[in-house]
């Protein structure tokens, strides 16, 4: 008998539990938080395949595959990997073959989320029969034998029965058996010899849980306080739910409810506490949860609830018109706010004129307030537990219209177009223009006059030259300046106007003429193109007197 088979199948299992053992506690750590529960036991029932590839020595004559039978396991583990577990197979017939082995070893698994991988190396012994001979009579009868088996498979766990029930997927096993079946006996056609068995085993089926590796984890309580969702006042009916965890679902659940503050009441994990008679301040509720003296049955918790004082109010106060004229009537809005809808007091007060109204409108009348100042409203609003609060508008009363802004006058113009011999000279038909002048003058004694003389163009004789024409150019800016200080004169010396009063200028116009502009107290004057005359390189020529005759001279000017 050859003992290397047996010593191949001891390497195979020890290599597969230690492969196993490796990959249970390598996963271990980043498994276990996840995992569910494991089972204490588990029972295995279902179909067997068993595939053989081996024959009888010395006859030769090969086993046909038990290629249908059943298999039972039962496994009973010592911690969350690691077990032992016993099996028996039976192959009832396979082309004349028969095996029943029974079996047990350790078994190592690897839970997972409603998944399970497991692999496990067993010992035991067969009773084999078999095989028939090729002429289909004759065959060992059944003998003992030794046996080996080492592989694994994967579970599922199904959602019956708080997964109490599992489906094996597969279970995949090499199977080793030894059998001697003594001499041949020729006379009743027994073949004999011994049996070296390789096979494979191919099973599936269902598995049943029972009992726990975890005790059940122990009742935890938490409570909140659940309504209101905001801040709490007095008054104000405070709601407390307490949640439990890892009840015992087949076990009764009692509560109970305390507080150091308020009247409680409940007796399921929502409690009711009552605060009209809470002053503010913090207080605590405790719950109890409770399904059996034992430890691990109950659980405590506690929560707190704060009271607050009712805010303050709140006021706007607002006028319309906020501007309006001396005497007119103003209305006065107050729009008042309590935060927790406390009834209001209104009131109000003025720093001018007098007010009326003790509700959220009030009249202000501004009859015997002065124009041009501003009246501070105040508005006033006092809720029923005496707290206060205050706001301010304006009222502004119209200031009398400002006197309109001095503004320059253009008085009337005289033209030096007629006498041809004295074109800058003041004549008698200038006189009504420059008695209104006077006129306007005098009128105003705080006024100004701004007298400017214009001048066309002389003109060239003869051939143009630089010379000729500074010398007309020059010409056209005298004749403008005696103009203007001729006017000046008449009004100063016939009309007794005050001389510091009359500025004169030259203009661009471009005609022989003077004109004059009323300069009024707080006025200016716009002095875009006028020049100032040096009056004292200017010599005035009087007005001609009514009736006097003169000589005429040619006025033409030879360059």
């Amino acid at each position: 008998m050859s003992y290397r088979p047996f010593r191949n199948i001891g390497r195979l299992a020890l290599a597969a539990c230690a492969v196993s053992f490796g990959v249970a506690s390598v996963s271990a750590q980043s498994t276990l938080p996840n995992a569910p529960s494991p089972s204490r036991v588990d029972i295995f029932t279902g179909y067997s395949y068993y595939g053989l590839h081996s024959d009888n020595k010395p006859s030769g004559e090969q086993f046909g595959s038990a290629d249908y039978g059943a298999m039972g396991s039962g496994a009973y583990y010592f911690n969350r990997y690691f077990g032992a577990e016993a099996a028996m197979i039976a192959n009832p017939n396979g082309n004349g073959d028969g095996f029943y082995g029974y079996y047990a070893g350790p078994i190592f698994r690897l839970p997972m989320q409603n998944y399970t991988l497991f692999t496990h190396g067993m010992v035991g012994g067969v009773d084999g029969v078999g095989p028939n001979n090729p002429g289909g009579v004759g065959y060992n009868p059944y003998n003992w034998g030794v046996g080996l088996l080492a592989g694994g498979g994967m579970d599922y766990d199904l959602p019956f029965f708080n997964h109490r029930i599992g489906l094996r997927l597969f279970e995949a096993d090499y199977r080793y058996t030894h059998i001697d079946f003594g001499p041949a006996d020729p006379t009743i056609y027994l073949q004999g010899g011994r049996a070296n068995l390789n096979g494979a085993e191919l099973s599936t089926g269902l598995l049943w849980h029972f009992g726990s590796i975890v005790p059940p984890p122990p009742v935890k309580y938490a409570c909140a306080v659940t309504a209101p969702t905001g801040a709490i006042y007095q008054g104000d009916p405070v709601t407390v739910t307490g949640t439990a965890t890892d009840l015992r679902p087949k076990k009764n659940v009692n509560y109970k409810w305390t507080s150091d503050g308020g009247t409680v009441s409940g007796d399921s994990n929502v409690a009711a506490i009552d605060t009209k008679t809470l002053s503010a301040g913090t207080y605590t509720v405790k719950g109890h949860v409770e399904q059996g003296p034992k430890p691990g049955m109950f659980a405590d918790c506690t929560t707190q609830f704060t009271v607050k004082p009712f805010d303050p109010p709140t006021v706007a106060c607002s006028a319309n018109p906020s501007t309006l004229n001396a005497g007119d009537p103003s209305v006065i809005t107050a729009t008042g706010n309590s935060p927790q809808n406390r009834p209001l007091t209104y009131s109000y007060s003025s720093t001018a004129g007098s007010i009326s109204g003790n509700t959220g409108t009030a009249t202000l009348s501004t009859t015997g307030a002065a124009p041009g100042t501003t009246i501070t409203v105040t508005c006033n609003v006092v809720d029923d537990k005496g707290q206060t609060a205050s706001q301010q508008t304006t009222v502004t009363l119209n200031a009398p219209p400002p006197p309109p802004a001095p503004v320059t006058q253009s008085l009337c113009t005289i033209t030096f177009d007629k006498d041809k011999a004295r074109p800058t000279r003041v004549d008698n038909e200038a006189k009504a223009c420059l008695d209104d002048i006077a006129l306007s003058a005098q009128r105003d004694t705080t006024a100004k006059l701004a007298v400017v003389g214009n001048s066309e163009p002389v003109k060239v004789i003869g051939h143009k030259t630089d010379r000729k024409e500074k010398k007309a150019a020059e010409m056209t800016e005298k004749r403008a300046a005696e103009r203007a200080v001729n006017e000046k004169e008449y009004l100063v010396t016939e009309k007794g106007l005050d001389a510091s009063r009359v500025s004169v200028y030259t203009g661009t116009a471009g005609t022989n003429s003077d004109a004059t502009t009323l300069i009024p107290a707080g006025a200016t004057l716009d002095l875009t193109g006028l020049t100032p005359v040096d009056e004292t390189a200017v010599k005035a020529v009087p007005r001609k007197p009514l009736g006097t005759k003169h000589h005429h001279k040619k006025a033409a000017m030879k360059m």
